[in-house]
């Protein structure tokens, strides 16, 4: 019996503490309506309200990207990927995992790789971002991108974006040496189809031959 009117206790504490917040929910809700001028709501007819709210739930961002500058406002929350992705429509930049393990979505900002999904867009203000697409000039490919079509370091293609970006900057930050030391500094970099020992022979390609530009 003792058991059962500890139950019965706890349902009704529950039950109360659930009226009491839902109480609170409500009277701030009342007092917020009350509050607002009748301005506001005739504004929010026109739909100024949700404009109002997307302007105070963004941020301004300035940055420039494959040479091109850009005036934005973007969420928070939103990362340099899904920016250069879903609002510059810069799509040759890929989401793999979107956790940062795969390198899919390398990109270079202020001339050093970094992986795209892991980056707030909002942490890059008055950056220079080099994507994929930036790499070329007009129809003359870069050396790299020549030196990946030649030694046919890649299958499915999906990875290559990321892994391009990567060679790059492995051989500007000096660890091209050798096979060993490319497979080391590449290694963020996953290609699911298994092309690896072609994408280390276009990498030591453009270093041996001093095309990187």
């Amino acid at each position: 019996m003792a058991a059962k009117r500890t139950i019965k206790n706890k349902a009704v504490e529950e039950e109360s503490s659930s009226s009491r917040r839902d109480f609170i929910k409500k009277s701030g809700l009342f007092t917020a309506l009350a509050l607002t001028p009748p301005s506001l709501v005739m504004a929010s007819d026109n739909k100024w309200d949700e404009k109002i709210a997307e302007y105070l739930e963004t941020v301004p961002l300035s940055l420039e990207v494959n040479g091109i500058k850009h005036n934005l406002n973007v969420e928070p929350r939103t990362t340099l990927l899904d920016l250069l992705r879903e609002q510059l429509l810069l799509t040759g930049t890929k989401k793999g995992c979107d956790h940062g393990q795969c390198g899919a979505c390398t990109v270079h900002v202020n001339g050093t790789r970094i992986l795209s999904c892991l980056s707030l867009a909002s942490m890059q203000q008055n950056a220079q971002v080099t994507t994929i697409e930036g790499l070329s000039k007009g129809k003359k490919l870069h050396p790299m991108q020549e030196a990946f079509i030649k030694n046919d370091g890649f299958q499915c293609g999906y990875c290559t974006p990321g892994q391009i970006m990567s060679g790059i900057a492995c051989i500007k930050e000096g660890h091209a040496n050798s096979r060993e030391e490319i497979r080391e500094y590449m290694s963020g970099n996953i290609c699911r189809c298994g092309a690896y020992h072609n994408i280390v022979d276009a990498i030591i390609e453009v270093k041996e031959g001093g095309k990187l530009v």
